[in-house]
């Protein structure tokens, strides 16, 4: 059987692929589509003969799935149907139906779209990645691979909210988590670099980007994971609010007359960084406070409680932590971040060093000294590489 596979993750309006071989790990070719609908698209594909920029109308996802194969076809790596495993399609929300990877036809199209109430952003999206690309490649395996499947594991105590059960049961109402596909490449790896088999390992990941979640992994399984119904719960993001008081919105609807539109806006677009500093970039924010900035240094300093307050509760739960790993942009090149966020814990075992801490990481790495309690990585997450492994799995084991 072959091992390549091509990994889609489609959006409302972009569309990113990755041509893997999974026997290797390598990316034969990357490209991203993006303005899918708008007057004029951008399209950038990275292969053999290099990068290629290109711009030109692209209407919807059928057109974009056509142009990447369009792109293949003129700039490499050339190949057809019968050369792929698998097209892995990276999916957001799989609620309690999907534990796991799952082989795509018509009735798992259909409980994608049943569970878009849940990811009213994402599922769509993604299931009209999927249509377009089952229409382009009607003879290869299409799996769905969930960014909640890794938390499907985690116990009723974590997953239950405190609210009627009736209502909750009725309505789906609980804890689901996401980035699950980074958390779980990221889990593995930190112990194989420490040597260990997963099972024998408790590691706290930290998925810091523009979207942020933590997750507390015991023996390769998520026991814990900030991100709840939505990914809105949890830590501070680029414009996302994370943890907050629901009464906050009973609060401005009553006084401020917001509308449950305008509210979902302010939480989820208007919120985070960007709220409290004016920039969801990162980069910004250092500079402002490196310039005297006071609202921007209380906005960072809100960020590294709330991931130091997560990382405190997540050792409580795993009673051992052998490693805490960052990944994601902000995780991988903030070093202001990393070293500020585990600040105070060394009576847990949590040090980092300054020197191997410094800069931007962009391969895997040790931040904390030697004979650490608490070994810290940075490891580069490879969620693609994860999904087109899964996707291999998942086609190998039912023999199609």
């Amino acid at each position: 059987m072959s091992s390549k596979v091509l990994v889609i993750n489609s959006g409302s309006s972009s569309i990113k692929y990755q041509l893997l071989d999974v026997e290797t790990g390598e990316a034969l070719a990357t490209g991203l589509l993006e303005r899918i609908g708008q007057p004029v698209g951008a399209i950038k594909h990275q292969g053999p003969a290099g990068t290629t920029t290109l711009e030109q109308p692209i209407p919807d996802h059928e057109a974009g799935i056509a142009t990447i194969l369009a792109l293949f076809a003129a700039h490499g790596p050339q190949f057809e149907a019968a050369d792929l495993a698998a097209v892995g399609h990276r999916v957001v929300q799989g609620g309690d139906r999907f534990p796991g990877p799952v082989l795509v036809d018509d009735a798992v199209e259909t409980a994608i779209d049943e569970l878009s109430t849940l990811a009213p952003l994402h599922n769509p999206p993604n299931l009209d990645g999927i249509r377009a690309a089952r229409h382009a490649f009607p003879t290869v395996p299409h799996v769905a691979v969930f960014d909640t499947s890794f938390h499907t594991t985690l116990p009723p105590a974590a997953y239950t909210y405190a609210i009627d059960r009736t209502i909750a049961k009725t309505y789906a109402i609980r804890r689901y988590g996401a980035h699950g596909t980074s958390h779980r490449y990221v889990a593995r790896r930190t112990a194989e670099l420490l040597g260990k088999d997963p099972a024998d390992v408790n590691v706290i990941v930290l998925h810091l980007g523009n979207g942020a979640s933590a997750t507390a992994v015991r023996g390769g399984r998520s026991v814990e994971t900030s991100m709840g119904l939505t990914p809105l719960e949890g830590l501070v993001m680029g414009t996302r609010s994370g943890d907050i008081d629901p009464a906050v919105v009973f609060h401005l609807q009553r006084v401020a007359g917001m509308t449950t539109d305008e509210l979902d806006d302010l939480l989820n677009r208007r919120s985070g960084m960007l709220g409290l500093s004016g920039s969801s970039d990162m980069r910004d924010v250092h500079d402002a406070v490196a310039a005297g900035d006071e609202v921007a240094r209380t906005a960072l300093e809100v960020y590294f409680h709330r991931i130091k307050s997560y990382v405190g509760s997540y050792y409580a739960h795993l009673g051992r932590v052998d490693a805490i790993t960052f990944t994601a942009g902000i995780g991988e090149n903030d070093d202001i971040v990393r070293i500020n966020s585990l600040a105070g814990l060394e009576r847990l075992g949590i040090r980092v060093d300054a020197e191997r801490n410094a800069g931007r990481k962009k391969s895997e790495c040790v931040i904390s000294p030697d004979g650490a309690e608490v070994t810290v990585f940075v490891i580069p997450t490879n969620e693609e590489l994860e999904i087109a492994r899964e996707a291999l799995d998942v086609v190998a084991a039912s023999g199609v």
